[in-house]
């Protein structure tokens, strides 16, 4: 089981972490793999006939669904992840979805990062948000950094759930990634980012900057124009600091119903709307 009895959880009509994270991973599916090198990112759509959910938000959602069930973390990750095979899994991650092993294979990909977000809202104690965190990563990422990534993601939110300030989330980050052990601290500002950073799919590499894209924006678009400035992970980075930003900034600026029944199908808008007990 995910979680035991005595975790004190959230109320159901807080501010849902879960929405900043799907609608990120939409609008960052567009410049994945196909960004243009010279993308008007001040001004570009934010979604477009490009754009689709990935693997970021079926395991976003297979996360939140085997919380709030109550059931092995794993196998719900791996039957909400079968009926998705085109959605953008790693090789390694997609043979854990499909093999016949269930072990953690030592990743430390960002894959643990982008998939915590209802961990992040759903639980009111901080000790519980991280030990979660660390569970729902190391069912497949059980590398020190791939653990990391989930819990300091989810920490973030938490944090920005809490009335923190971007200062705070800021200084939280870089004694967790400090400067002169990773190449993509926090303390990289969006000028360098955009001429220093190389696609990365590691947590170390996708974390801070992910934070950092936050920490220069005023609104949810910001941030996610932000994203868009880089040369990376986008869908990814959008779906890891896309939570910490609906948080902080109380929504995301717009009515995200008709995004959302515009690019989810009936199966991941049914789990993204699930409360607890239905």
């Amino acid at each position: 089981m995910i979680h035991s009895a005595g975790f004190y959880k959230k109320q159901e009509d807080d501010i849902m972490a879960v929405i900043g994270a799907v609608l990120g991973d939409i609008a960052g599916s567009q410049f994945e793999f196909h960004r243009p090198a010279d993308l008007d990112w001040k001004n570009c759509r934010i979604f477009t006939e490009k754009c689709r959910f990935t693997d970021d938000t079926v395991m976003t959602l297979a996360v939140k669904k085997a919380v709030l069930e109550n059931t092995d973390l794993a196998k719900t990750m791996r039957e909400v992840g079968r009926y998705y095979p085109n959605s953008g899994y790693g090789r390694k991650f997609y043979q854990w979805i499909y093999g016949k092993k269930s072990g953690p294979y030592n990743s430390l990909g960002n894959g643990s990062a982008m998939r915590v977000s209802f961990v992040g809202e759903y639980y009111e104690k901080l000790e519980d948000v991280a030990a979660m965190a660390e569970q729902s990563a190391a069912v497949s990422h059980d590398h020190p950094e791939g653990i990391k990534g989930a819990v300091v993601t989810a920490v973030c939110i938490w944090m920005a759930r809490h009335g923190k300030s971007r200062q705070q989330i800021f200084d939280y980050v870089l004694e967790q990634y400090p400067a002169d052990r990773y190449e993509y601290s926090i303390d990289k500002s969006m000028d360098e980012l955009e001429h220093i950073y190389k696609w990365n799919e590691t947590c170390m590499g996708s974390v801070p900057p992910a934070m950092r894209c936050f920490y220069e924006s005023d609104s949810y678009e910001s941030f996610l124009r932000n994203v868009f400035r880089l040369k990376c992970d986008s869908d990814t980075l959008a779906a890891i600091g896309g939570p910490v930003a609906e948080e902080y900034y109380h929504g995301v600026g717009f009515d995200p119903e008709p995004v959302l029944q515009r690019y989810l199908d009936e199966r991941m808008y049914g789990i993204l709307k699930m409360q607890d007990g239905k």
